[in-house]
């Protein structure tokens, strides 16, 4: 009897090519596995093809509550966004596959796996690096990468082995819950303009009337949108009504792992309104240096994760620091959409340190002005002797 393989499947072209070459290669019984994080996929027919191809067995898991409760939800608290533009929607998607993937491998008595990445990319590593931390001694087989095989080449071995190509756009594109990107084709060329036949998600010419939003939060994360309370519903809500607005277009020339620039489209409506809203309230409840120590740290964070160090330990010690700060992140911010804008018009929270007694021009105010006279003198003490004058 072979041994077992436990294979992540798209569907697509490398997965599928790699089913085979796994068979015939190297004597494996391939069992794949889909996990639906919100793409929008005909999971029934990825299974079909699954088998067409040579799986003995496949596995289709829903994981879009995990995904949203687990891993959107610290990219909300930590402000996640990868060289300030990238809401890292496939990055926290990918350590999640992998443990689902170790799941199965449990559950199927083997420690091999595969995928069907590229040495180019980022996904390598996210699956590797993730699914070694949890299975120490998990052997993982990527056919593409290993085999440095071309694009071309990949279509020859699948009309080889009379595996099915679907005729697909000339772009790469991954989509879940948080976010689409989209690659290649045209966009590689960096100075031209995406074509907006390519987003699915968001108007690009939106000329509706204007959309208030009301966002709720409790230690950090959403807990009410206009009135929708289920945390799948308030993703899908805004990626809708946001993107309807012509919200969360990112055009973006991003620094891979590998230290290749692409040029990468994302649409992320409910991403960019999330983010944008948690960081407004941030400000009204957190100190000035929290607030500095956590932009430093969302930094890194961001960049953990996007580099496939999911499973780090300065990882953890980061959700630490920071679901602390979250403790007092409670409160409601508003925001209006308006043709592909996005702005913050009010927020509210118990935890508030905004003091409109302490900063009212009107004669209300609770501040003594005298004060500062002393304070300045102070404050620029070391400014005034680097300038030479010393009495």
């Amino acid at each position: 009897m072979s041994k077992k393989a436990i294979l992540a499947f798209s569907g697509g072209l490398d997965t599928s090519i790699s089913v085979s070459w796994l068979k015939q290669k190297h004597n494996l019984d391939v069992i794949t596995a889909t996990i639906d994080i919100g793409q929008d996929e005909n999971f029934e027919a990825i299974e079909k093809k699954a088998y067409s191809i040579g799986a003995s067995k496949h596995y289709t898991i829903d994981a879009k509550q995990e995904f949203v409760d687990n891993y959107i939800f610290s990219a909300i608290k930590s402000n996640a966004l990868y060289q300030n533009k990238y809401p890292l929607a496939t990055a926290l998607g990918r350590p999640l596959i992998a443990y689902k993937l170790v799941e199965i491998a449990n559950q199927e008595d083997t420690k091999i796996f595969s995928h069907g990445c590229t040495g180019k990319g980022n996904d390598q590593a996210r699956f590797d690096v993730t699914l070694r931390s949890v299975m120490h001694n998990a052997k993982i087989i990527a056919p593409v990468r290993d085999e440095n095989m071309s694009r071309d080449e990949e279509i020859q071995y699948a009309q080889e082995m009379n595996i099915s190509i679907e005729k697909k756009s000339q772009y790469s594109i991954d989509e879940n819950l948080w976010g689409r990107s989209i690659e290649g084709g045209i966009l590689e060329n960096s100075f031209k303009e995406p074509p907006k036949d390519i987003y699915k998600w968001v108007n690009a010419d939106s000329k509706l009337d204007d959309k208030y939003i009301v966002i709720d939060f409790n230690n950090g994360v959403p807990i009410s949108i206009d009135g929708i309370t289920d945390s799948i519903e308030m993703i899908t809500y805004l990626n809708s009504t946001a993107g309807e607005h012509g919200i969360g277009i990112i055009d973006h020339i991003e620094d891979r792992l590998m230290g290749i620039k692409s040029r990468e489209i994302y649409e992320a409506p409910a991403a960019v309104v999330l983010i944008e809203a948690h960081q407004d309230l941030e400000k009204l409840v957190l100190t000035r240096n929290e607030l500095e120590v956590k932009s430093l740290l969302e930094q890194k964070w961001s960049w953990m994760i996007y580099s496939g160090l999911f499973v780090d330990p300065l990882v953890k010690a980061i959700n630490s620091f920071v679901n602390k700060t979250q403790e007092r992140v409670n409160g409601t911010v508003k925001l209006k959409l308006k043709n592909g804008s996005l702005t913050v018009i009010g927020r509210k929270s118990n935890n508030s340190i905004y003091d409109q007694n302490l900063s009212s021009y009107s004669a209300s105010s609770d501040f003594n002005q005298t004060y500062s006279k002393g304070f300045i003198e102070i404050w620029g003490l070391q400014s005034k002797f680097n300038e030479g004058e010393t009495t």
